[in-house]
């Protein structure tokens, strides 16, 4: 499939066009950012062990009827994925409280939650990507009833299947935020999973000695991730291409107002 021109960049990822206009070309960055993009690096090796990890995921979803934009990955960095208007929310599921969740509520981090908490927060960088609620989401027409359902329906069975993934390997599943957006394939407006599940979306630890295996290595500067990622795809059994993975131009600040979801 030729590449043809950009058509997004965001911070960890580009969009390409095809020659179909339903299809378009996903590129993993190595960029990593944190706190609103307050801080910043470059992270050999990340983005190819995200795009091995999303793929080896979201390939597994189709298999329990959860759709979503995957066709196929192309090669280390890049996947063929179905072109979606992303919806304007960021969905997060949560089963253990840190974060924002602790920062905002006083609750004592690492607590069990009794039953999967969502979260929804507006796409919005600008204004902070601030939490929002189910009245908000119907009030301004982002998503009707019956569509907002569907995703929660979605967000619980995708919240399942995670965590017996990832606890088959021993791994915690803390939390994770994901994206949806419209396909307009056959004239039908379909709402399907996109963007993309890795440890740059998940928080992830160990079930054993709560390691941080997540992009909470670089927001909290406990030390090289590429390491951590590798031991998740290790434990995924994936056999991942990487040549020199190591972080470089890590930006550090002497002060700034942390924010995570």
């Amino acid at each position: 499939m030729k590449k043809g021109k950009k058509l997004y960049e965001g911070k960890a990822k580009i969009i390409y066009a095809t020659s179909d206009k339903n299809l378009v070309i996903q590129y993993f960055k190595d960029d990593a950012t944190a706190f609103n993009n307050q801080k910043k690096s470059t992270i050999e090796g990340k983005g190819v062990l995200n795009n091995r990890i999303s793929e080896h995921i979201l390939s597994n979803l189709n298999q329990i009827g959860i759709k979503n934009h995957l066709v196929k990955r192309l090669n280390m960095r890049e996947q063929l994925v179905k072109l979606v208007d992303i919806i304007p929310i960021e969905f997060i599921v949560r089963n253990i409280a840190t974060g924002s969740l602790t920062k905002r509520l006083g609750i004592e981090d690492g607590t069990v939650l009794e039953y999967p908490l969502i979260e929804y927060c507006l796409k919005d960088d600008k204004l902070g990507d601030p939490n929002i609620s189910r009245e908000h989401i119907l009030a301004f027409n982002w998503l009707d009833a019956i569509q907002l359902d569907l995703i929660d329906e979605n967000l619980k069975r995708l919240n399942d299947f995670l965590l017996g993934l990832f606890r088959g390997v021993g791994i915690k599943l803390v939390d994770f935020k994901v994206e949806f957006g419209f396909t307009h394939e056959s004239g039908k407006n379909n709402i399907i999973l996109a963007d993309e599940i890795s440890p740059d979306t998940c928080r992830l630890w160990d079930s054993i000695t709560d390691k941080k295996l997540d992009k909470d290595r670089f927001r909290k500067d406990l030390g090289d991730l590429i390491p951590a990622y590798t031991e998740v795809a290790k434990r995924l059994g994936i056999l991942h291409e990487q040549s020199n993975v190591s972080a470089v131009n890590v930006t550090k600040l002497s002060s700034i107002k942390k924010k995570s979801k």
